[in-house]
């Protein structure tokens, strides 16, 4: 229970970190994007343990330093004893694999390369249970993304205050540039909707199965986030579908007050679900 306490209180619980924080940059085998990621190691890495691996990625407009820079998550590391991963998304790739730009495979960089490097590179659980990640905004979308079209990858998701539908901000967020004008493209925006996404995660976590879920989900956002709709009917269409969730509004803004104050809880979360 104290530690629960400690998780749950901004950090203020947590003991003086010692994390080790690396830049490193590669060149992806399947997609060719070489990217800088920022890499976090726990206190005490050593090479001999197998260490469970968080990928957070970040919102539009942003970088790997965003989390870094801008929050305290490095503490988590130290607190959970996890590798975390800090992709670069390219501004605003929305980690989807483009058909409008054959430069812009961001899922597939994020699911094949950054993960197949991780595994290679550092001493990782280098399975599905070993596996977490989570973002915000935009890098929220892409969490759920690919986790639900990556199934074999990852253990555990959540997305903070996500875009998890996004055909309302057709005219935002460079959207166009990854996925067509929305006029002429209204399928493909229909498709990349999160909400009409969810047959691929049903079989794994319904109500009736009685086994462990496929895939542990987490959706959390202010009550004054913009985005706020597309995910109550999310969260909607998955109880309709009996997909087990947890759903979390709060009060808070899109803003890095609010994403600052709610890390602690994702990692509690998603490392709930990890072996």
């Amino acid at each position: 229970m104290k530690k629960l306490l400690c998780a749950l209180s901004l950090l203020v619980c947590l003991p003086v970190s010692a994390y080790q924080l690396e830049t490193v940059t590669f060149k992806g085998q399947k997609t060719a994007i070489e990217k800088p990621l920022t890499v976090i190691l726990p206190q005490g890495y050593n090479s001999s343990v197998r260490y469970n691996v968080v990928y957070v990625l970040h919102g539009f407009s942003g970088n790997h330093t965003d989390w870094s820079n801008l929050t305290e998550i490095e503490r988590l590391a130290d607190h959970y004893n996890v590798i975390i991963v800090n992709p670069d998304g390219n501004y605003g790739s929305w980690y989807v694999d483009s058909e409008v730009d054959n430069a812009s495979q961001y899922e597939t960089y994020i699911a094949d390369d950054v993960v197949n490097f991780i595994d290679k590179t550092y001493a990782t659980n280098a399975s599905k249970s070993g596996r977490a990640i989570t973002g915000l905004s935009i890098g929220g979308f892409g969490a759920l993304h690919i986790a639900i079209n990556n199934p074999e990858r990852f253990a555990a998701v959540s997305g903070i205050s996500a875009g998890v539908d996004v055909r309302p901000f057709s005219a935002e967020f460079d959207l166009a540039n990854v996925l067509g004008s929305y006029a002429q493209n209204k399928a493909r925006w229909d498709d990349i909707a999160i909400i009409n996404n969810l047959h691929k995660i049903a079989g794994g976590n319904t109500a009736w199965k009685k086994g462990d879920d496929s895939l542990a989900i987490m959706l959390d956002i202010g009550v004054d986030d913009f985005f706020i709709e597309q995910n109550r009917a999310l969260h909607h269409a998955m109880l309709a579908m009996r997909i087990r969730h947890d759903y979390i509004e709060r009060a808070g803004k899109h803003d890095w007050h609010y994403w600052r104050r709610v890390i602690p809880y994702q990692f509690l979360f998603l490392t709930s679900h990890m072996e």
